[in-house]
């Protein structure tokens, strides 16, 4: 494995301030005990002293100081790529990884650090892990994007019937496994440290539709929703949300014909493009984003909630 050598140190942590007080008390009790709740101004006041003890946090998108990963970002014209951008333009520490050596060249061309690293190999997003706490500091960002169909790797495209093991567990692991490795490398620091944002791509198909022959691709993706409402709910009282995108048809260099003329048949009328996801996901990874936790945001041009297509 080979990992880039530049850095600059890295930067300090700070407390949530969307996180909950401490010694809030519980918002439970044992099975069948009944528990005094406050009422009218009682009321009032409990949720006044909540909101001035999560602190006067200003609402905005930058990101300053943070330090952020953004995985499968190796394409020049990818979703992964255009999020590290946008990240970096709102004064994040971005670091980027993918699969080969090319993410060097990425990482040259955004002024960020690239690492190289297999994400279905536990062992080295251990080391990935390690390598960046060593040149960048803590991982405050993660976007999850690793897994996203390109010419390189595209997914596979067979009816269950004709699926072999190997090639459902390929997908599973590029477009599930991945997230839940990276997650998992990072989340504890996150919590230690009381602010965290994780944003995972998903996709419409799987948690929205669905096509013949994609089966494990759907499953995958629909398996990112579920890891990212768990993840959200594990780590809401530590001050670290998660959240996924879905994007529909974005045009990329490794978009076919056949999902171009899809994005033309959409209710906007065009695909999507990576900067649009990068949008809707440099959103979620902001401060801006602190009472967001747990959702799935759709980037389809509207295509998901057309109930039929009218010529």
């Amino acid at each position: 494995m080979v990992f880039d050598a530049r850095s600059t140190g890295g930067s300090p942590s700070r407390r949530d301030t969307t996180r909950p007080a401490d010694g809030r008390p519980p918002n439970s009790g044992a099975p069948g005990e009944t528990l005094d709740r406050p009422t009218g101004t009682d009321m009032q006041e409990l949720v006044e002293a909540e909101i001035e003890a999560s602190g006067d946090a200003p609402v905005t998108l930058r990101l300053d100081g943070k330090v952020a990963l953004v995985t499968g970002a190796g394409s020049p014209d990818g979703i992964g790529y255009a999020t590290a951008r946008r990240l970096r333009d709102l004064g994040a520490r971005v670091a980027i990884v993918s699969t080969t050596r090319r993410i060097h060249e990425r990482a040259t061309e955004l002024g960020v650090t690239g690492f190289v690293a297999d994400l279905t190999d536990e062992s080295e997003v251990g080391a990935l892990a390690d390598a960046i706490a060593d040149q960048l500091g803590d991982v405050e960002v993660l976007v999850n994007n690793a897994g996203l169909a390109s010419r390189a790797s595209p997914e596979v495209l067979r009816p269950v019937a004709q699926l072999t093991f190997d090639e459902w567990k390929a997908e599973i692991d590029r477009n599930l496994s991945t997230a839940f490795l990276c997650s998992r490398a990072f989340v504890g620091g996150m919590s230690e440290r009381g602010w965290g944002r994780i944003v995972n791509l998903a996709a419409t198909a799987g948690p929205v539709n669905a096509l013949p022959t994609e089966a494990a691709y759907a499953a995958a993706k629909a398996g990112v929703v579920g890891l990212t409402r768990a993840l959200a709910m594990e780590l809401v009282a530590d001050g670290v949300n998660v959240n996924c995108v879905a994007p529909g048809t974005i045009y990329t260099a490794a978009s076919t014909v056949t999902e171009i003329k899809q994005g033309l048949g959409t209710p906007i009328g065009r695909p999507g493009t990576p900067d649009e996801v990068a949008a809707a996901v440099s959103f979620l990874c902001s401060p801006a984003a602190s009472y967001i936790t747990g959702q799935m945001l759709v980037v389809d041009g509207g295509n998901s909630v057309r109930e039929a297509q009218f010529r």
